[in-house]
């Protein structure tokens, strides 16, 4: 898929959206900010993994200082959960959902964009990977909370599954909305499932006691 095409751009900015109102419910519900905290922190949580992507590809100034429509939705989203954050409040796994949702969409145009740029598809799913976690990451270092990638297995590794599979439909050169929706779907329902059935990577065996 082409990093220049609307499709690519809609999907980027659908993730950025979702990551803003994720952002920002948690400034809201969580560290009990105000709306500047609210602005930054949805903002830092939509556009630091793409930030971070596009600096590693030598991509500069990252997407979010050459077009003025990252930051545009960026901050929309922001607004809207603080507007609204108590209507959202119904939904009791707002704030999952919203997480998952982003985790899934940047893990593939993350991806989409290092096939862009000829990286191989290992690295494009690292980029991709890169993409899904960085803003959730910047988020969590800010409220002072450990990463959510550092304490939940199921959250790197749905996004790498769903950075493989768009990176890898790029490389075979498979419809890229089909390939887009099921890599993105992949993540997305891995990801929930972990968190419905409580799921987690393999950890360390354990020491017996007195070894």
């Amino acid at each position: 898929m082409d990093t220049s095409s609307p499709l690519f751009l809609v999907l980027d900015l659908t993730g950025v959206f979702a990551f803003a109102l994720n952002g920002a419910l948690t400034a809201i519900r969580v560290a009990r900010l105000d709306i500047v905290g609210v602005l930054t922190l949805g903002m830092f949580t939509a556009l630091g993994g793409g930030m971070v992507r596009d600096i590693l590809l030598g991509a500069l100034p990252p997407a979010t200082f050459r077009d003025w429509r990252y930051l545009a939705v960026a901050a929309t989203g922001s607004l809207v959960a603080f507007a609204f954050g108590r209507g959202l409040d119904r939904i009791s796994n707002a704030i999952v959902i919203l997480d998952a949702a982003g985790l899934s969409l940047f893990a593939v145009s993350g991806a989409l964009k290092g096939m862009d740029f000829d990286v191989g598809v290992a690295q494009a799913t690292i980029l991709g990977a890169i993409t899904a976690v960085g803003g959730g990451t910047m988020r969590d270092v800010l409220i002072r909370e450990v990463p959510a990638v550092l304490t939940s297995g199921l959250y790197a590794i749905p996004a790498l599954v769903g950075a493989f599979i768009a990176a890898g439909g790029a490389q075979l050169g498979t419809p890229a909305l089909p390939t887009a929706l099921v890599a993105a779907g992949t993540c997305f329902a891995i990801r929930m499932l972990g968190v419905v059935l409580g799921l987690d990577a393999p950890g360390p065996p354990r020491t017996r006691r007195g070894a």
